[in-house]
């Protein structure tokens, strides 16, 4: 079901009321004049069910101003309400009635708090998600509502995506110019899109899988999705064969999203261990990235898989040979304490099992002493230089 969530205002006391304008949709369809843009933008989207917001002081009584089938004394009596900003939800819930059989769609009005405190602005939050089911397809219009209600409006969508699994189809405001008098429609969803990359981002940032902007990229995404899952699997080598075949695709950012050009530095940066000169360097880079964010498994696996590659490397091996890597680690276990430390921490994480060295069992317990020791481990190793 389409669902529209739209405000009602209040016009400053020498206007009386909205001004009237034709709206303007972009699309060179003559728009008849109004004063309220819900009503436009309704028949537009085909709203099947309407949400009209306002508080206890908005306009409720111009709603009712043209052709709609009201007795007289209700509509007296919400003028009188309107007037001392006293309107409540017994006045308003005989009203929906009339304007629905006008309207032809489900319609509820709906008081809601001046958004003066946060617990206010959470409460708007709640009662829009009320009237949204899931996969409902929602437009949120701000034209006539409070001035920071398009940063409410946002949130908003955000919420009702997870809370509701509804889909954001629009965030409308209509804009008039007095100037011109002319009054531009806006869809502001592009806002929605610059979330989504926010959001990926702090995911990315958290976790590493960097698999999670995939579906901001189109098909070129799939690539990337694969190499994340290599490189979360310990495979580095088929991770940068994946990577360097999505950078080099042309078409890895999608031409006709505006934030991800905004976002294509950042997410470059963060993918750019593949670029590095050998194995041991991107292995490094990785070891260094997950012990920043504290994902201590994975730093300690590619911590002493770097110093091997470098070992391998130093030899004159081939790094991607499974048996001149075994000769490296029996190499390192016997001339290296720092390596054997490092082995004992990273089978001890990776396995669950009882580290049989007292020192490395305190580590395990102490974060803070752990975290520290993998830097130590590395920088002694050279694992975050190579």
């Amino acid at each position: 079901m389409t669902t529209l969530l739209t405000f009602l205002g209040r016009a400053p006391r020498q206007e009386g009321r909205y001004r009237t304008t034709c709206y303007d949709f972009g699309d060179g369809m003559d728009a008849e004049p109004t004063a309220f843009f819900g009503w436009p933008l309704r028949r537009r989207l085909g709203a099947e069910r309407l949400i009209i917001m306002g508080t206890s002081g908005s306009m409720w009584d111009h709603l009712f101003d043209d052709g709609v089938n009201l007795p007289e004394g209700d509509h007296l009596r919400l003028i009188q309400a309107v007037e001392e900003k006293r309107v409540t939800p017994d006045l308003l819930a005989p009203l929906t009635g009339p304007l629905a059989d006008h309207l032809g769609c489900e319609v509820h009005l709906v008081l809601i708090p001046y958004c003066r405190t946060e617990k206010e602005q959470t409460d708007i939050l709640s009662i829009m998600a009320h009237h949204v089911q899931a996969n409902d397809r929602v437009h949120i219009d701000v034209t006539h509502g409070f001035r920071h209600l398009p940063m409410l409006a946002l949130l908003a969508a955000l919420y009702l995506r997870v809370a509701r699994g509804a889909s954001i189809d629009g965030i409308w405001y209509g804009a008039y110019d007095p100037d011109t008098g002319q009054a531009p429609v806006h869809n502001l969803i592009g806002l929605l899109g610059i979330a989504d990359w926010l959001q990926t981002l702090n995911t990315y940032d958290k976790d590493g899988d960097y698999g999670a902007f995939a579906p901001l990229l189109g098909p070129a995404g799939e690539q990337l999705a694969r190499a994340a899952f290599l490189e979360r699997t310990n495979n580095p080598v088929k991770a940068r064969e994946a990577l360097t075949g999505w950078s080099s695709k042309p078409d890895r950012f999608p031409a006709d999203d505006p934030a991800a050009t905004l976002f294509r530095r950042e997410l470059e940066q963060r993918v750019a261990w593949h670029k590095r000169r050998d194995r041991a360097a991107w292995e490094g880079a990785l070891a260094r990235q997950y012990l920043d964010r504290e994902d201590y498994v994975r730093a300690a696996i590619f911590s002493l898989e770097s110093v091997i590659s470098a070992e391998v490397l130093r030899s004159g091996g081939q790094v991607n040979q499974y048996e001149d890597r075994e000769t490296a680690r029996d190499t390192l276990k016997h001339s290296a304490e720092g390596f054997r430390q490092l082995n004992h921490l990273r089978n001890a994480l990776t396995h669950g099992l009882q580290a049989h060295d007292g020192k490395i069992e305190r580590f395990l317990l102490d974060e803070i002493r752990l975290k520290r020791k993998l830097k130590e481990l590395g920088e002694r190793l050279g694992v975050f230089y190579h």
